[in-house]
């Protein structure tokens, strides 16, 4: 166990944290036209959030952070925003990796990342081999993910199993379903958290938000902070959790 940092928000419960935290990086662009600058510029200034983010989750001893990095719709953005993204990511992986081992840090990878370029490919398959042995926290990573493909894609696994006779349809329940999602090993979304003030989920981990406390807040994902983090923290800490029922 991480010892706390000692300026850590005294409102944060500590015996009270999520368990996973799921976060929409959003306000790339927005920041970039601000500071009039390009909009890869942008993104590689959002490379700092994560950076924060990780560092104040690893600090709470929150075990598990999903990101959504690219999504299926990312696609249609213009070809050199989509380009600079890859390039980030193997710049990322490449720079920090070293980092990442020494925090004891596992990265997983959510999506067809296996659609991606070669080289981007390449650089995550490094990642995985060179983290799969850390036993901290675990940082997910959602990259050319949807949420609706991700809920068909188990759907037409398990009609393809069904189909062989490996299972039966009264075998499906929500337990075996969960099962073959892309990080099945994981839990569902305690925490969700939006930058840049939209207020909206875009197709992020449908199945495991269901339950899931929405904090959106209004600062870009570049100027992102270990605060804005507890700020969060301290939202969700504040609702009750009912999950459907009577508390």
């Amino acid at each position: 166990m991480n010892s706390l940092p000692p300026d850590l928000d005294p409102r944060i419960d500590t015996t009270k944290l999520p368990k996973h935290i799921g976060v929409i990086m959003d306000g790339n662009r927005r920041w970039a036209e601000i500071h009039g600058k390009a909009t890869s510029e942008g993104h590689e200034a959002g490379a700092e959030g994560v950076k924060e983010l990780i560092k104040g989750c690893k600090e709470l001893n929150i075990p598990c952070v999903s990101l959504y990095a690219f999504s299926t719709e990312n696609w249609t953005r213009p070809k050199d925003e989509v380009n600079a993204l890859f390039n980030l990511i193997t710049k990322y992986v490449r720079r920090e990796i070293d980092e990442l081992k020494k925090n004891n840090i596992r990265v997983k990878i959510m999506g067809e990342w296996h659609q991606l370029p070669p080289k981007a490919v390449e650089d995550l398959e490094f990642a995985l081999e060179e983290t799969k042995t850390n036993t901290g926290m675990t940082v997910i990573v959602g990259i050319n993910y949807g949420g609706r493909y991700e809920i068909v894609r188990t759907a037409r696994i398990l009609a393809e199993k069904a189909t062989i006779g490996e299972i039966t349809p009264d075998n499906i329940d929500e337990d075996l379903f969960s099962k073959y999602l892309y990080v099945p090993e994981y839990p569902d979304l305690d925490l969700l958290i939006r930058t840049s003030g939209e207020q909206r989920i875009s197709n992020f981990m449908l199945w495991q938000v269901s339950y899931a406390e929405l904090v959106f807040l209004p600062v870009l994902w570049p100027d992102f902070k270990r605060k804005h983090l507890w700020e969060a923290i301290i939202e969700y800490q504040q609702r009750k959790r009912r999950f459907g029922g009577r508390v």
